[in-house]
């Protein structure tokens, strides 16, 4: 049993210096360390006798051995495992038969005061135990051991009265952090406070609370949710609620089973999956041989076949130089979300098979020289793996950055296990490194269609209008001939328009619905006749929210799907984008073009529209619509009244931002002709409009449209130029 001391030793804020993880800023460099450490002795004893016994603590020789381990061991990954260190120290080589400690990092988080941990140790936890007793004994250490953060400030709007809506005040927020209970080992996975308080922070601040109540269970709810802690203390208090007092606030403990949400590692998917797909993996594929686009594909068709998983999530596809060996041809880069039941070596076995029927090694090359498919495994669940023929995550992610884009685009969020930093955090730092050169290391987005190859943010594309209606806004009826339609696609073509899009029913507001046959007749004819003319390079979109027409339309030789409804019309319409793997527009509309103008009423149009949007965005992707075939369109004219257009143009760049829902898709505009032009411009004529467009056209360009859908194709072809030059890169 063991002996228990109510007598302490303490050594009080000894201040040492030394290299744990890094710093706020995320420089590798020696930080100033706060320990704190109390001996439990019996100190009454060796009181009594007046005179240095050698069961008494030297504090003097604890602090210099604390010291001197500090100074030479400045090579620790986690606070955890430092204040591991310092306790073997009390008890190993200073005999101290308990002892308790807080080791506080004071420069470890940029907005709070410090963060650290407190954890207490004895002999026992030391000396050599049986192998049965090793895992109930740590998970009893486990019990005891806390990681903090200490004033957290953060600026929120919170309160109740009116003059507490209009400005943020400065909350505190304190947090004492329990580790799971269930690890083998405490120090195999430190907890990352950084993350903790980021996650926090990002979203206490961009939110409102009207008590300080709230406030403090939506922390604790984050922690635990989104950060995956056990259990949680959470201290929040407002400096500035009472007049005559210091601060006021809240103090409470929540438990994992205390909030309903769970998500059991913090890369999964909400996506349902088949039972027994138990792991989520984050794998890279690279091609550089051949038809790099069908390279992709087919590895991913593969991936599902052969390894027996589902696809979650798809990167964008990026071009990319060679690195390592810079003389080969650039490559195509992609990342793929799966969920599967393999353990990691069996599917590396998988993937290598993949690419040995790909025929990778049909024709062996230098180490990293070109190649017909590469497959790896960058994260497997959040587990740090090692095996003579496997590492996980990747080695080398952090150098490279066609890894690291893609990955940011599924996985932005998720924090490496090793380096306890975010995907996105480690390509910033990759990007801002001394080292980084930014041309040498062109990276282009890219989206494959027909024939052609789109470089994202190279030029603004130009999609020309074909309506072949006899009831559209501005051409209607001028085009509802087969030869007059594909005359016009003609000089859309000669005019500059890098796709057609093709539509055979009215969505101006108010109008009404003709049938599916009728959509068929219209569309589908003028089409063929375009490809039957020899017309074969230049894409067509169709412009339909009917999931039968665009299926129709893409068997008949349309390469894209433009829906201005965005998927909600037609409960096909997901499956079919999928099953065709052609580009999608997918825009932002309420209700139906006959109601749609009643459905304005908006609390924040820029807020609503990327929510709403982003919604669609993720209900395609779980129906397996590719991301690189994705584009977005905010709906200027659909469900939009006259104030809430300029609204648009004026913050379109919000829209697509880095805090959007819909960062990073390709952004399409259409705001040719539309009535809130023409009434600007006191011009009751569509077609006479065409300046005013330009103007419009000019403003997506500067918020950061990648695609204008336009009538006057050879007049706004002038105005991208000039408006590229002026937004665009040289």
């Amino acid at each position: 049993m063991n002996e228990e001391f109510e007598d302490k030793v303490f050594i009080k804020d000894l201040v040492v210096h030394t290299i744990i993880g890094v710093n706020a800023w995320e420089r590798v460099e020696s930080q100033p360390i706060i320990i704190n450490i109390t001996i439990f002795a019996n100190v009454t004893k060796v009181g009594e006798a007046d005179s240095f016994l050698p069961q008494s603590i030297d504090y003097a020789l604890v602090c210099e051995k604390v010291q001197k381990f500090a100074a030479e061991t400045s090579n620790y990954k986690s606070i955890e495992a430092f204040a591991d260190g310092v306790a073997k120290i009390c008890i190993v080589e200073c005999n101290a038969p308990k002892v308790a400690l807080s080791i506080e990092k004071s420069r470890a988080l940029l907005h709070a005061s410090s963060a650290g941990v407190r954890i207490t140790r004895t002999k026992q936890d030391y000396h050599d135990t049986p192998a049965g007793e090793v895992k109930a004994l740590r998970e009893f250490i486990m019990r005891d051991d806390v990681i903090f953060v200490k004033d957290l400030k953060l600026n929120v709007i919170i309160g109740v009265y009116p003059w507490e809506r209009e400005e943020k005040q400065t909350v505190i927020i304190n947090l004492i952090i329990y580790p799971s209970t269930f690890q083998q080992d405490c120090f195999s996975k430190p907890n990352s406070f950084g993350t903790i308080a980021r996650t926090i922070s990002k979203y206490i601040e961009e939110s409102n609370f009207k008590t300080i109540e709230a406030l403090a269970t939506a922390v604790a709810r984050i922690a635990i949710v989104e950060c995956h802690v056990e259990k949680i203390s959470v201290r929040a208090e407002k400096p500035g609620a009472l007049t005559f007092a210091n601060s006021a606030g809240v103090e409470i403990i929540k438990r994992k089973s205390d909030f309903h949400q769970t998500q059991l590692k913090q890369n999964d998917s909400d996506t349902p999956v088949k039972i027994g797909y138990n792991h989520v993996v984050c794998i890279a594929l690279g091609t550089n041989l051949g038809n790099t686009f069908d390279n992709i594909n087919q590895a991913l068709g593969a991936l599902e076949i052969k390894c027996n998983c589902k696809i979650l999530d798809t990167s964008f596809l990026y071009e990319t130089p060679p690195m390592y060996v810079t003389d080969q041809p650039r490559f195509l880069n992609a990342m793929c979300k799966i969920m599967t039941d393999l353990d990691p070596e069996t599917l590396l076995q998988k993937l290598k098979t993949i690419e040995t029927e790909m025929g990778r090694f049909d024709n062996p090359t230098i180490r990293n020289g070109p190649r017909i498919i590469d497959l790896d495994i960058i994260f497997y669940d959040d587990m740090a793996y090692s095996s003579p023929i496997l590492e996980i995550p990747h080695p080398r992610i952090t150098e490279r950055e066609f890894v690291l884009r893609p990955l940011c685009d599924i996985a932005k969020g998720f924090e490496h296990p090793k380096l306890l930093r975010t995907c996105g955090r480690l390509l910033n730092q990759l990007l801002n490194s001394p080292d980084y050169a930014s041309q040498a290391n062109e990276i282009n987005k890219v989206m494959f269609i027909r024939k052609s190859q789109w470089i994202w943010k190279s030029k603004t594309f130009i999609m020309g209008v074909l309506n072949v209606t006899p009831d559209s806004f501005s051409d209607g009826g001028l085009y509802n001939t087969v030869d007059k339609a594909v005359a016009h696609a003609e000089k859309l073509i000669a005019d500059g328009a890098d796709i057609i899009d093709i539509g055979g029913m009215s969505t101006r507001p108010d109008s009404d619905d003709i049938t599916v046959e009728e959509e068929l007749s219209r569309v589908l004819p003028v089409i063929r006749a375009i490809r039957e003319k020899g017309i074969t390079d230049i894409p067509i979109s169709i412009d339909t929210y009917r999931a039968t027409v665009a299926e129709k339309a893409i068997e008949c030789g349309a390469d894209f799907i433009n829906d201005v409804s965005g998927g909600t019309l037609d409960p096909e319409m997901y499956s079919v984008m999928a099953k065709a793997d052609v580009p999608v527009c997918l825009q932002h509309m309420r209700g139906t073009p006959k109601i749609m103008s009643t459905l304005t009423n908006y609390d924040d149009i820029i807020t609503d529209i990327s929510r709403e949007l982003g919604e669609r965005v993720n209900s395609a992707l779980k129906a397996g619509v590719k991301r690189w075939n994705i584009i977005i369109d905010p709906g200027i004219g659909f469900a939009k009244n006259y104030e809430q257009n300029f609204q648009i143009l004026r913050k379109l760049s919000d829209i697509i931002s880095e805090n959007s829902p819909l960062r990073g898709f390709p952004c399409l505009v259409g705001p040719s002709r539309k009535k809130f032009i023409g009434q600007t411009i006191q011009q009751a004529e569509a077609q006479n409009r065409v300046w005013g467009t330009a103007a419009a056209c000019t403003a997506s360009i500067a918020g950061g449209a990648d695609i204008l859908r336009v009538h006057d194709v050879k007049q706004m072809l002038d105005v991208v130029k000039v408006a590229d030059k002026i937004w665009r890169k040289a």
